[in-house]
């Protein structure tokens, strides 16, 4: 990104010439150092190691203004408009987001109420609400929704995309009608009923089609017999009887009898 370049490149340029001064002190320090002792002790091993670490000091100085020159003679990248700027930020933190477990969930419910809300006091925005309740419904379906009816949930995405298309398409119309002179708000009312009836005709199509998946569903799971769960519930509640029955004659046999008294 062009944000992150033109940082990045003044970030790199100071850390270039804070390198150059501190190699440039350390340079200074050391030559000055070799140049001190050497002629008040004379020559010798610790004199090399002084005048050594005074050359590399220097020569490290040398190279990181060499870097930074080169790098200050190169023209900084160009800052970005605020508007992309904003995109390009809002797109980075879209992505942080979904990178969390609950992350695609949070963002899709945040489109679809800014969606509602962008279609609201239009006629479409009715049949948006119906499109979406029948969408989450069918959402909930469709991991059970598998072998022949895998192609119906298919289906049903691709309507889905295309009918809040349609509903954009029918809102925008609706909008622009409102603000046309009289004499060209005839083939614009004329436009915006027929979108509308498609709309209404599609959402009801969708309906009837999560229907039918809630019958699939339905029947597919449906036994032919009592379910497993409630036979073992029958046993054991029969079971129980059995004990508590037990029980009480064990107890009835176990209490003594005692003797009349006058």
């Amino acid at each position: 990104m062009a944000a992150d370049e033109r940082t990045r490149y003044f970030r790199r340029l100071d850390r270039l010439r804070r390198s150059a001064r501190r190699w440039s002190v350390l340079a200074g320090g050391l030559g000055g150092a070799a140049a001190v002792l050497t002629p008040y002790a004379g020559l010798g091993l610790p004199d090399a190691a002084w005048a050594g670490a005074a050359g590399s000091a220097v020569a490290l100085a040398a190279w990181r203004w060499i870097d930074a020159r080169a790098l200050a003679a190169q023209p900084a990248p160009p800052a970005l408009d605020p508007a992309e700027a904003a995109a390009r930020s809002r797109a980075r933190l879209i992505a942080a987001v979904e990178r969390l477990p609950v992350g695609p969930g949070v963002l899709a419910e945040v489109r679809r109420v800014r969606s509602r809300i962008a279609l609201r006091g239009t006629s479409a925005g009715e049949q948006w609400a119906r499109l979406d309740r029948a969408a989450l419904t069918l959402a909930g379906m469709a991991p059970r929704l598998t072998g022949l009816a895998g192609p119906a949930v298919q289906e049903a995405a691709t309507a889905d995309a295309s009918l809040r298309d349609l509903a954009a398409r029918v809102a925008s119309v609706e909008r622009a009608l409102r603000l046309a002179p009289a004499d060209a708000r005839a083939p614009l009312a004329e436009a915006h009923a027929v979108l509308t009836g498609q709309l209404e005709s599609g959402v009801a199509a969708y309906e009837r089609l999560v229907v039918a998946a809630a019958g699939y569903l339905a029947e597919d799971a449906r036994p032919e017999a009592a379910h497993p769960a409630a036979d073992r519930l029958t046993e054991a509640t029969d079971l129980l009887h059995g004990v508590a029955g037990a029980l009480a004659e064990l107890r009835a046999v176990g209490t003594p009898l005692r003797a009349p008294t006058r």
